[in-house]
């Protein structure tokens, strides 16, 4: 499966007009104008490979939905690169705070079946490279347990 191109498909909704509470604080603002500026083909690692300055933590379900197929790129673009890999962070926006989170709930059965699926295929064909780091290792069994319960 090409599951970049596959992601377009099933992830293909409306870019947000905002991706969150833009006017809360000048950290909001930044990271609205850095969602808004990009489109889901243009954004990498520049905009969203700092953990620690991450704008879609503070996007809206829709948002995160918008730019589903460029985590799913970014993921696969970079999980033979253990100095830039991706997957924790996709993992991060994936669990949220568990069961029931606001991605997962505003997805429909389709897009979680996909992520699951994605998720299950990073486990059969990637897992050495998601053992390297005990964290994600972890984090993709339950991001997994989480899509898959809500299919």
């Amino acid at each position: 499966m090409n599951w970049k191109q596959r992601a377009k498909v099933i992830f293909d909704v409306p870019k947000p007009t905002h991706f969150g509470n833009y006017q809360h604080c000048s950290e909001c603002a930044e990271h609205d104008v850095t969602l808004s500026t990009v489109d889901v083909d243009s954004i990498g690692l520049k905009e969203l490979g700092n953990p620690g300055w991450d704008p879609l933590c503070f996007s809206s379900a829709e948002g995160l939905m918008y730019y589903m197929p460029a985590l799913i790129r970014l993921t696969l673009d970079t999980i033979d690169n253990p100095h830039e890999r991706y997957i924790a962070q996709m993992l991060f926006h994936l669990i949220k705070d568990g069961p029931g989170n606001t991605l997962v709930s505003a997805c429909n059965n389709s897009q979680r079946e996909f992520v699951a699926d994605f998720l299950q295929y990073l486990v059969d064909n990637h897992s050495s490279q998601i053992e390297e780091d005990s964290f994600t290792s972890e984090d993709v069994l339950k991001a997994h347990e989480i899509w898959r319960a809500e299919v």
